[in-house]
């Protein structure tokens, strides 16, 4: 089942075809960073009219590349929540007329399903359940993956996603927008003890909820700071400490729930997933604990549509399609 996939609910626009939710025949990306840049983060309405402009082109692209015609497509999925309402519209309403010009069904997609299925792609020998960390730059949950559409999540930030908290530290830190690579690059060079930052808990209910509020706050006093008092800011160690607390953080969580959970299978996923210091903690805690852990290729950590074609497979075959009242929703539970 060969699977156009639409995906645009923030600054890149992806347009895929995947062949039985496994199988990744074309994936193609355009990255709206040089457009955000300036601005220190991304800009709604740039972001949607600018999806605009490049989905079609970038499907028709994809459909060269996987070397099939419009005829050898059986579905159209799309990103349907959460996201950029904006961003998220175009990539619908383009899924809509695409289906119903094809004359094929068309399968609404949760962005969150669809990062934790790109460990799908990267290893076809994975299977529900296990447990999954979701890091973005605009979500963190720890999911229970009892099925291909069957979640539930057991703990989530109550404020600041991780991503998030990477970012505002970049810019204060004047290492621009994404800040979450840079942060990573600068952070080999420091010693990860060089700063005694908070470690962000919850302690009103659930022990698996986040906060990353207070870490950003706490990087952004000590840059502040520094500047009102003439102070040099040792930024590689800063850098070095804010990694180790956000890892340190998610891993923790992640552990325990695997083991309460009885899980030997452990992912993560997100553009989050790609920071080398979260993937080394997470391997060496697995190893340490005899569990298995799944984390994508740095190329389907961030957002792309193949990952969207992958779940795509699994909701169609649970039933999950849509009509042309389709609707996109900025927010939306897993």
């Amino acid at each position: 089942m060969n699977i156009l996939a639409v995906e645009s609910s923030c600054d890149e626009t992806a347009v895929a075809v995947v062949a039985d939710g496994r199988r990744v025949l074309a994936d193609e990306i355009f990255s709206q960073v040089a457009l955000h840049e300036i601005y220190g983060g991304v800009v709604p309405e740039i972001a949607a009219r600018s999806h605009l402009e490049v989905v079609s082109l970038l499907a028709d692209r994809a459909l060269r590349t996987a070397g099939v015609t419009r005829a050898d497509i059986d579905a159209v999925a799309c990103t349907y929540a959460p996201g950029l309402i904006g961003a998220v519209l175009v990539g619908v309403n383009f899924a809509k007329s695409a289906a119903l010009a094809l004359g094929v069904p068309l399968i609404p997609v949760h962005h969150i399903r669809g990062h934790i299925a790109a460990n799908y792609l990267a290893f076809p020998e994975l299977e529900p359940p296990f447990l999954c960390l979701a890091i973005s730059g605009g979500n963190t949950m720890l999911v229970d993956v009892r099925g291909y559409t069957d979640m539930s999540v057991l703990g989530r930030t109550r404020d600041d996603a991780a991503g998030e908290c990477f970012d505002k530290s970049a810019r204060v830190l004047g290492l621009g927008y994404p800040g979450g690579k840079p942060i990573d690059d600068l952070s080999k060079q420091g010693d990860d003890g060089a700063y005694e930052l908070p470690r962000p808990a919850v302690n009103d209910g659930n022990p698996y909820d986040m906060s990353f509020s207070g870490l950003k706050t706490a990087v952004v006093n000590i840059v502040h700071h520094a500047q009102q008092t003439g102070a040099a800011v040792d930024k590689a160690g800063l850098a070095a400490s804010l990694c180790r607390a956000v890892s340190e953080t998610l891993v923790i969580r992640t552990m325990d729930a695997a083991q309460k959970l009885g899980y030997e299978r452990v992912a993560a996923a997100g553009g989050v997933a790609a920071n080398s210091r979260i993937r080394a903690d997470f391997q060496a805690a697995c190893e340490k604990a005899g569990k298995t852990l799944y984390v994508p290729p740095l190329r389907l950590c961030g957002d792309n549509a193949a990952m969207i074609g992958a779940q795509g497979y699994y909701e169609y075959l649970a039933g999950h399609t849509a009509g042309p009242d389709l609707n996109a929703y900025a927010t939306m539970e897993l």
